[in-house]
């Protein structure tokens, strides 16, 4: 095989290879936030308790349908 063949098969699969990478880490972080999210309804509770306030659900809802839409 000629030599600029080999260099030119090289530098494909590296770009083959980075973009493959890119996709599946993309997808296995997503796939793991929607496991663990990283804020849920305990912890709003416990961001308003010690503001000193008592939230009702509303407000929790809503604060967790903000963070929904910020994802």
């Amino acid at each position: 095989m000629e030599l600029w063949i080999a260099c030119v098969l090289m530098v494909v699969f590296l770009i083959l290879g980075g973009v493959a990478g890119f996709f599946i880490a993309r997808f296995l972080i997503k796939r793991e936030m929607k496991k663990n999210p990283p804020i849920n309804e305990n912890m709003i509770r416990a961001m308003f308790m010690s503001m000193g306030r008592k939230p009702s659900e509303a407000q929790i809802r809503q604060v967790m349908n903000s963070v929904r839409k910020q994802q």
